[in-house]
């Protein structure tokens, strides 16, 4: 009898182990799509006022965690039943991540023109409460993560596909897991940067090393920042692009002279100039045809 116990305790432990070794390498795997995570959600987080930022960045944090309870059953019930429903959910998510990067381009380049074309007067400002940009920003945030939580989950699980179903299960919930509290602790870090910074100022009374590194810290904020704006728009494209470039076989072989990088962000703003080409005709019909309607 307590020989039996004894051998269920190794199966147990050595189920442990190999669990911690899938984990490990499907979370190496998932680095990339990580910091392309890191950045993009960082990048999102910002830009509110220092008080809602925390409670903001909570909120998109609750709404990962629910794409992740969605993402992982689905997708390894689609891996055991119809592994090619996977790849179309990820070549139209990829054609959101690559539209939403190319539109961040586009409306760079033309917001000079934007400014001077539109007169927003004061009085329009004050109608769209500050509520309202907080709950686009969040669901745009929390839209944007399910889509790179559905890239991670499918790395995730290619890394075990060969794996029992048990190890599966629990290598591809430890990794979105870890992926939601890595990526958001560490974009909380960031946005909080400047509170420390101030009270790292207060603390040593203006004076001394301390606060030199607080005037640093309030200082880099907004180089961070643009920064941010910088990466995580690259960040879409690329992993947009890297969707269409391991998925799709014409693109995967076109061009094998260039680095992996260069094409994959290549294709990626093709694909998001063209849907955002094709959006912007859309909305002008719709908008012609209420027009002559009226």
């Amino acid at each position: 009898m307590a020989s039996g116990f004894f051998a269920l305790l190794d199966d147990i432990a050595a189920l442990m182990d190999d669990m911690a070794l899938a984990t490990k390498v499907a979370t190496r795997k998932t680095a990339g799509i990580l910091g392309d995570d890191l950045a993009v959600n960082a990048e999102k987080a910002t830009g509110f006022l220092a008080e809602r930022e925390l409670p903001i960045l909570w909120a998109i944090t609750k709404g990962s965690l629910i794409n992740k309870l969605i993402i992982v059953p689905i997708a390894l019930l689609l891996n055991g039943f119809f592994p090619a429903a996977i790849t179309f959910i990820l070549l139209l998510g990829g054609c959101y991540l690559a539209y939403e990067g190319a539109e961040k381009i586009i409306e760079y380049f033309l917001h000079k023109a934007h400014k001077n074309n539109q007169q927003v007067s004061v009085e329009s400002r004050e109608q769209k409460p500050a509520v309202d940009a907080e709950k686009a920003k969040v669901k745009s945030a929390i839209t944007t993560d399910f889509i790179l939580s559905i890239e991670i989950v499918i790395i995730a699980l290619g890394t075990v596909a060969a794996e029992d179903t048990l190890i599966q299960i629990a290598t591809v919930s430890a990794v979105a897991f870890l992926a939601t509290v890595g990526v958001y602790g560490l974009v909380a870090l960031i946005v909080r940067m400047d509170d420390a910074g101030y009270k790292l100022i207060k603390r040593s009374n203006s004076n001394g090393w301390l606060a030199s590194l607080g005037r640093g810290l309030v200082g880099a904020l907004p180089v961070v920042i643009r920064i941010l704006n910088v990466v995580g728009t690259l960040a879409l494209l690329l992993v947009a692009g890297g969707i269409f470039v391991h998925n799709i076989e014409y693109l995967h072989h076109l061009f094998p002279a260039l680095p992996d990088w260069v094409k994959e962000l290549g294709v990626g703003l093709v694909v998001g100039l063209v849907l955002a080409g094709m959006m912007a005709l859309f909305k002008a019909f719709r908008g012609g045809a209420k027009t002559s309607v009226s």
